[in-house]
């Protein structure tokens, strides 16, 4: 599986830990067409893979990922706004765009581990995650204002919902640098943690996370996708419907077991 990859590397822990690495460090991960089809295809083989229970997303070296990869020996102009390729050029959504409905609709709970700047697009993927972990001395930024651009990859749909439409505009408009205190201030990030050992708190983060049961977290994760665009009285039915199929778990037999037993409950996604 790894072998068909050259700019992401794949690691699965005991636990059911899928760890999706971004590998082009030279460019602190910025995105070019081989890196958006590799990121998606990793996604969705970890999504159909029920030996993966949570899925992270990092970069290797000190980015997480600097957004669109605008150097002009690789990606021109042209090359961003054209393509003689009819399939390209009939697709709406665009290489980043396709990244955030892949995650969104990814039934597993996906952690972005943010151990480096993150912009742009970069900033992007890191907000279309389920849980975002900052490593307490990284920075991110929208910084599509400084190169003249407009945002993609759901910033300017999903920060709002994360942090307010006044603050997000003001974090759009001005493309300034944002530290690990004011994201985890301000809701964009989940939980800030320490610099030193930051690969460690987050494998112990995302291997706990892994210990849940998968079908209930699946289920969760559908019901706050949904919350934002979906009426109370829906949301109440359908909540209603996806805990009594809960209810029909093995899982939820275990739960119970393991209280009387006082003892923690071994999860099956059965």
């Amino acid at each position: 599986m790894e072998g068909q990859y050259e700019h992401v590397l794949l690691d699965t822990s005991p636990e059911g830990v899928r760890t999706i690495s971004l590998n082009r460090p030279e460019k602190l991960n910025a995105v070019n067409m081989r890196l958006s089809k590799e990121v998606l295809q990793a996604i969705n083989e970890a999504s159909t893979d029920d030996a993966v229970r949570v899925i992270v997303i990092t970069g290797v070296g000190r980015g997480f990922c600097a957004g669109l990869d605008l150097d002009p020996a690789n990606v021109s102009k042209e090359r961003v706004l054209s393509t003689k390729n009819r399939a390209a050029r009939l697709d709406e959504l665009g290489w980043v765009g396709r990244w955030v409905l892949t995650i969104t609709g990814c039934d597993k709970p996906v952690i972005a581990a943010i151990n480096g700047p993150a912009a742009g697009a970069g900033l992007g993927l890191a907000l279309a995650c389920d849980i975002r972990l900052m490593k307490a001395d990284a920075k991110v930024t929208t910084g599509y204002i400084r190169r003249g651009l407009s945002p993609d990859a759901g910033v300017s749909y999903m920060l709002p919902r994360l942090v307010g439409t006044s603050r997000a505009t003001e974090l759009i408009m001005t493309a300034r640098d944002i530290d690990a205190e004011e994201a985890e201030r301000i809701g964009l990030v989940s939980r800030v943690l320490p610099a030193t050992g930051f690969e460690q708190g987050v494998a112990q983060y995302a291997a706990q996370l892994a210990g849940g049961p998968p079908i209930a977290l699946a289920f969760t994760k559908r019901l706050l996708v949904a919350s934002p665009d979906t009426e109370l009285t829906t949301q109440l039915k359908n909540e209603l419907t996806l805990i009594k199929k809960c209810f029909e778990t093995e899982d939820v037999t275990e739960a119970m077991k393991a209280y009387l037993e006082k003892r923690l409950p071994k999860f099956k996604g059965a």
